[in-house]
Order: structure tokens, then C-alpha cells, then sequence
């Protein structure tokens, strides 16, 4: 707004008073009010108010270990996941930031093309695979470095395996985006001044590609507090996660408070996540700016 007069949007070459964009934006946030908004609204009235004003659900949630234990291996899988995510990742961001041509294309289909295929269809191969007598364990005997099959699947390892793999491709393409700005020319500056390889990722590279990182890091670590399909089948019930117990509460229990004061306490930790972050960035676009 400049001068008391009201903000105007731009799209598509055309200007859009604020009326104007919001007509054309009722339809998506009335389809969004509709299946997300409303549900999650009456899931965390019932967490409230059912029977009465009440905050025991969500005091139960803390003081019955079963359900503590639940959130902690939800937090911990999470960082796991987001941890493995980045390793895989930043190689395979930086060979697609420094190819051209037929290259990029083939590396940028491999990162894509699991977008484009179901969660459980990766799932179920990902069961294929780390089963007993799966294709790993096959391989492992054959090279004999095991005499009887391993237990690989329905464990955390498989857990985070499986997610980070699922997720991959929001860690890679925020960290390629910000090492595909990154001139080469700053690189080689920095060698011809005597840094080493290591000095120049460290002073160099890292810190403008930070913002990249940290992007992906909140997509997959957010994303992951969430999942449900992959812990569900991959885990089983001995690596429950909150999403998992979210819906035994509602399918096999029919506790909908109790479900909904869970629902709530992922809801307070994301947007406390969302909101540090934001300010993290604010704070280091300042200190660039400096």
C-alpha cells in the first residue's frame, strides 16, 4: 500500500486490485476451507470441548509414557530422516548444478520421476527389498558376508531408509537452486588467493548455499513428522509414529478428542518449527545484507 491508496497484483502482465485477486482466489481457498480447515477446525474443537472444557487429552498425551515415547520417536526419526536426506542430496544437487545439456536432463528425470510415482508403490519395493529373503539379504549371502538372513525390515533403519528416499527430491532441488546462483567465478577466486578445496566449501560455497539447505531441511523434516504410509508398512507397529497413532486413535479406537489433542500438539510444534525458521531467514538475509 503507498500513499493511502490500495496495493495492486500483477499477473500474467496484468494488473489485479486486491478485490479482484480475491475473487479469483475464492474458489482455491473456499476448496481449501472446505477439506482441510473445516476438518482440522472440528478435530481441535472436539480435543477441547468434548465432554466439556477440558484439557485432559492433551495432558494424557504427556503423562502416559506409551504416547510420550510415540512423539519422541516421531521427533528423532524426523531428524534421522532429514539428515540422510541432506548427505544423499548435496552430492547429487551439486554433479546437476555443474552439468548441461542431455546430463541435467537425465539427472533431473532420476530426481523427478519418483515424484511422479506413488508413495506406496515405493514403499511396497522398499518391503521387497529389506524382506528376509528379499534381494538384499540374497545379495549379502551370495557374497557370503552373512550366513543367515538379516532382519532389516521392520526396524527404525528401514523406517528412515525408506522416508528419506521418499523425500529426497525436496532436499535435492532447493540445494541444487541455490548452487546453480552460485557463479563458479567466486570458486576460483578463492583458490587463486591460496584457499584450499576445503576452505573454499566451508567460506565459499556453504554459506550461500545455506539457504538451500535450510529449505530443504524444513520441507523433509516437516514432511516427515507427518508421514504415514511409509513407518506404517515399513515399520510397523513397534516404530509407531504420530501420524500412525493419529489414526488408530480415530480407525480402531474411535477416540476422537484424544486423536485431535495429538493432531493439535504436531499442529503447535510445526508452526513453532515454521516460525523459527522464517525468522532464521530474516536474520540471515540481514546479515548478508550487512
Amino acid at each position: 500500500m503507498s500513499g493511502g491508496r490500495p496495493s495492486w497484483f500483477f499477473l500474467g502482465g496484468r494488473r489485479y486490485s486486491p478485490a479482484a485477486s480475491l475473487m479469483l482466489a475464492a474458489p482455491f481457498l473456499l476448496l481449501i476451507a472446505i477439506i482441510f480447515i473445516l476438518p482440522l477446525a472440528t478435530l481441535l474443537h472436539e480435543s477441547a470441548f468434548v465432554p466439556g472444557p477440558t484439557t485432559a487429552h492433551y495432558a494424557r498425551a504427556f503423562e502416559e509414557p506409551v504416547y510420550l515415547r510415540v512423539m519422541l520417536r516421531t521427533l528423532w526419526i524426523a531428524v534421522l530422516v532429514t539428515a540422510l536426506a541432506l548427505v544423499l542430496a548435496w552430492p547429487m544437487a551439486w554433479v546437476m548444478s555443474r552439468s548441461t545439456g542431455i546430463g541435467l536432463a537425465l539427472l533431473a528425470a532420476a530426481v523427478l520421476l519418483p515424484l511422479w510415482t506413488s508413495v506406496l508403490v515405493r514403499t511396497y519395493a522398499w518391503m521387497v527389498l529389506l524382506q528376509r529373503n528379499g534381494v538384499i539379504n540374497q545379495l549379502l549371502q551370495g557374497a557370503g558376508l552373512i550366513d543367515a538372513p538379516m532382519r532389516l525390515l521392520y526396524t527404525q533403519g528401514a523406517v528412515v531408509l525408506a522416508m528419506a528416499h521418499v523425500l529426497l527430491p525436496f532436499m535435492v532441488l532447493p540445494i541444487y537452486s541455490a548452487l546453480k546462483g552460485i557463479p563458479e567465478d567466486y570458486a576460483r577466486a578463492a583458490q587463486m588467493l591460496g584457499a584450499s578445496a576445503w576452505s573454499t566449501f566451508r567460506e565459499v560455497i556453504w554459506p550461500l548455499a545455506l539457504p538451500g539447505v535450510t529449505s530443504g531441511c524444513l520441507m523433509v523434516f516437516l514432511l516427515a513428522l507427518g508421514f504415514f504410509v511409509t513407518p506404517a508398512l515399513i515399520g510397523g507397529p513397534q516404530q509407531m509414529m504420530i501420524a500412525t497413532l493419529v489414526s488408530q486413535q480415530v480407525r480402531e479406537m474411535l477416540d476422537w478428542p484424544f486423536a485431535g489433542a495429538l493432531v493439535g500438539i504436531l499442529l503447535v510444534f510445526v508452526l513453532g518449527i515454521t516460525i523459527l525458521f522464517k525468522r532464521a531467514v530474516r536474520l540471515d538475509r540481514f546479515v548478508g545484507s550487512a
